[in-house]
């Protein structure tokens, strides 16, 4: 007997205890302000609620198990690099409170429609619609390594029996479930790492200062990562409604000083928790390393980071069934009931799960979904500008067409600077920029 094997029973206990735990205690949605709004008794979320919402949402399954990874692969400097995209949350904050208030708009959407029409508000729905399915099997997978080997009996039935049960307690009260469990969730991710690195620090021939000094500060050795994920951060956050509806459920102020608090703790703790794969580095150890170091040190521990992932995912995939209804009910106002929100997260839980049997690859869904809308780039971060509708569709397309590019690996290598992994996702972005911000300005020079 195997040693997955002999913790499964344990396991399969955790996810459905903590699962039947969130759905006894999330509250009930009865209207439209519950269910898409967040609000409990006519108020809107607290500052600290409205944070730690944020960090647990974007600290999901995937980018710990990403982080991990990249300390296993580059040391520190992996997780700092990982870490970056974390600026996504004070670009989103500071964009979003000049939206509100300098602004008026409500909403994403509310923008897009009223600057560049209905058609770019169906071109951007498109675009986080793949964005919100990516969420769902991303996560997912990352739950049914720790039950079984990919294409496994147990592999599957860990992602279908966990996808199910957060569908249910999110069903249940939408956006409202999502923000309450999420304060659980966060208070139990934060026990949780501090747990695993305490065990971590304190096991023989650990030396603890040269994890804090691994990997090395330079482009091949995780630094293109690193300002790839800076470059990203200026569109990425605006294409996940997981975060900008959280962007406009409590007052401005309180709105911007979540998001940029947000930014600063989502990044000490993806830098903590990328240890564990540095620690798996000077153990020699090889694979997914958050699985491999839980293997080595036991059962507990392998437990206790099991836990962590069921936490971390469940609390992005409870958002992600929220943000997908809350578009089609309310952002494009198809259906405008609790009841058609509801159907709505049937239909992403089960179309989202499909990728899970297509053996995906979980890095993919970050890098390339945040090339794809480097389009947005200057659409939100020029906004006040009068800029004509066409200037919208071709920023849009070009970071698509570099999007293409990545996937194919069809960009000129003598456009490649630098060297080592991620030099290609680097310069991609790099070019794709400075080309979406061009043909966003040039009809808007030609309507002057």
């Amino acid at each position: 007997m195997d040693f997955l094997t002999q913790t499964s029973t344990l396991q399969w206990l955790l996810i459905i205890a903590s699962s039947v735990i969130f759905f006894i205690l999330a509250p009930y949605a009865k209207d439209v302000e519950t269910f898409f709004k967040a609000q409990h008794r006519g108020k809107k979320p607290s500052m600290v609620m409205l944070t730690g919402s944020l960090i647990i949402s974007w600290i999901f399954a995937k980018s710990i198990t990403n982080a991990a990874n990249l300390g296993l692969a580059f040391g520190l400097v992996g997780g700092v690099a990982y870490a970056g995209y974390y600026l996504s949350f004070a670009v989103a904050g500071i964009v979003i409170y000049q939206l509100r208030v300098q602004g008026g708009f409500e909403s994403i959407h509310h923008f897009l429609s009223s600057k560049f029409g209905k058609s770019a508000v169906n071109v951007f729905s498109i675009l986080i619609s793949f964005r919100l399915f990516n969420e769902v099997w991303s996560n997912t997978m990352v739950i049914g390594t720790y039950f079984g080997d990919m294409g496994t009996t147990a592999y599957y039935a860990a992602i279908i029996v966990f996808t199910l049960l957060t569908l249910a307690y999110t069903l249940k009260g939408g956006l409202s479930s999502s923000i309450f469990t999420d304060a659980i969730q966060i208070v139990l991710f934060s026990i949780l790492l501090v747990i695993i690195l305490g065990v971590i620090f304190t096991e023989p021939d650990v030396q603890v200062g040269e994890m804090f000094t691994s990997g090395t500060w330079s482009m091949e050795l995780g630094l293109n990562l690193f300002f790839a994920a800076i470059l990203q951060s200026f569109s990425y956050p605006f294409h996940d409604p997981v975060l900008t509806d959280r962007g406009f459920i409590s007052s401005p102020r309180i709105t911007r000083k979540s998001f940029l608090w947000a930014a600063v703790l989502g990044a000490i703790c993806i830098v903590l928790f990328s240890l564990v794969g540095v620690y798996a580095q000077q153990a020699g150890l090889e694979g997914q390393a958050a699985v491999e170091v839980a293997k080595k040190l036991g059962v507990v521990l392998l437990l206790i980071i099991n836990f962590i992932m069921i936490t971390s995912a469940a609390s992005t995939l409870d958002s992600t069934f929220s943000s997908f209804s809350k578009m089609l009910t309310i952002d494009l106002n198809l259906g405008k009931t609790v009841s058609f929100g509801r159907i709505m997260m049937v239909i992403v839980a089960v179309l989202g799960t499909i990728p899970v049997f297509l053996d995906a690859e979980i890095l993919s869904a970050t890098t390339i979904s945040g090339t794809m809308v480097i389009g947005l780039t200057p659409v939100f971060l020029l906004w006040k500008m009068d800029a004509p509708k066409i200037s919208y569709f071709l920023s849009v397309i070009a970071g698509l067409f570099f999007g293409v590019l990545l996937i194919f690996e069809l960009f000129p290598e003598q456009l490649i600077h630098t060297s080592g992994k991620y030099s290609l996702l680097l310069w991609i972005n790099f070019y794709g920029i400075i080309v979406s911000f061009i043909l966003f300005l040039i009809p808007t020079c030609f309507k002057k």
